[in-house]
C-alpha cells in the first residue's frame, strides 16, 4: 500500500513496542524505511523484541515506565545519542483490566489513570520539548480505545482514554504553531497477543463480538498499523486533532454493555 521508502531517514519512538499492536506498528515503520526505538517496562522481552525487529531495519530499545518522567528523559537522551533526532512518537503503551466500577480499588484506578492518561501526557510533553518544538516539526499518534459510547466494564480505562482523546484535541491546537500534528486512533477488539491475557469468559465475549460485527471479523494489528502510517505520513498533512475508530463500526452498532453483562455473571 505504501512506498517502501516512505519513512526513509525518519526516527520513530513506539511505546509499548515489545508486543501486540505496538510490535506490529514498529515492524511496519521498519519495513517502510524508518529507524525505530521501542520502549516498555520489562527489559528482557523488550530486548528480545528489538532483536527480532532488527530483521526489518534499524531497531533499538530502552526500558521505560511512562509514569515516571525521569525514565522518559533517559529515553530521550538515548534517542539523541543513537539517532540525533525524533520525528514521530507513537503513544501505544498502556494497560487495563476488566472489572465492575463498584469493585475498582483505589490502587487499581490510580494505576490505570497514571499509565494510560498521565503517562501519555508526560511522554508527549517531554518529547515535544526535547525534539519537536526545537525542530519545529513532529508527529504524535495516540492509541486509545473504543470509548464513543462509554466503556461499561472498564470505567477506569474509559476515563483515561477519554482524557487522551481530549488531550489530542487540545495539544493539536496548542502545538500547531510548532508544526506538530497530533491524532488518535481508537481500535476496537484487535486480534493480538493482548487477548491472551484475558480470562475464558472474556474470550467467549470476543467470539460473540466477531459474529455481531458488521464486517464479520475482529480487527488485526495490520489494520491499526496501516492507520498509524497514514496519520504519520504526508498523506495526512492537513489532518490534526482527530480520532479515527478502527472497529468495523462497532462504536456505532454494537451493544456497549455486553462486556459489563458478562462481568456481572462471574464477579
Amino acid at each position: 500500500m505504501y512506498q517502501k521508502n516512505l519513512f526513509h531517514n525518519k526516527v520513530v519512538l513506539v511505546t509499548g513496542g515489545r508486543s501486540g499492536i505496538g510490535y506490529g506498528i514498529a515492524k511496519q515503520y521498519l519495513q517502510l524505511g524508518a529507524k525505530v526505538m521501542i520502549a516498555s517496562r520489562k527489559e528482557a522481552p523488550l530486548t528480545k523484541a528489538a532483536e527480532e525487529l532488527s530483521e526489518f531495519g534499524i531497531c533499538k530499545s530502552h526500558p521505560c515506565d511512562i509514569r515516571k518522567t525521569a525514565e522518559i528523559k533517559v529515553v530521550a537522551e538515548k534517542i539523541k545519542s543513537e539517532f540525533g533526532r525524533l520525528d514521530i512518537l507513537i503513544n501505544n503503551a498502556g494497560g487495563q483490566f476488566p472489572t465492575l466500577a463498584k469493585l475498582v480499588s483505589e490502587n487499581g484506578w490510580t494505576a490505570v489513570i497514571n499509565n494510560n492518561l498521565n503517562g501519555t501526557f508526560y511522554m508527549s510533553q517531554i518529547m515535544a520539548n526535547e525534539f519537536f518544538i526545537p525542530q519545529n516539526d513532529g508527529i504524535i499518534v495516540n492509541i486509545i480505545a473504543s470509548i464513543f459510547r462509554g466503556f461499561p466494564g472498564m470505567a477506569h480505562t474509559g476515563a483515561a482514554r477519554a482524557g487522551v482523546d481530549n488531550l489530542t484535541k487540545t495539544l493539536s491546537q496548542e502545538w500547531a504553531e510548532h508544526n506538530i500534528r497530533i491524532n488518535a486512533i481508537a481500535p476496537g477488539i484487535i486480534q493480538s497477543s493482548g487477548l491472551d491475557t484475558y480470562p475464558a469468559p472474556m474470550k467467549t465475549f470476543f467470539e460473540e463480538l466477531t459474529k455481531e460485527n458488521l464486517l464479520n471479523r475482529l480487527g488485526t494489528v495490520e489494520d491499526v498499523a496501516n492507520a498509524v502510517m497514514f496519520f504519520s505520513s504526508p498523506l495526512s498533512s492537513y489532518i490534526t486533532g482527530t480520532t479515527l475508530y478502527i472497529d468495523g463500526a462497532d462504536h456505532l452498532s454494537a451493544k456497549g454493555s455486553k462486556l459489563y453483562d458478562i462481568l456481572k455473571s462471574f464477579m
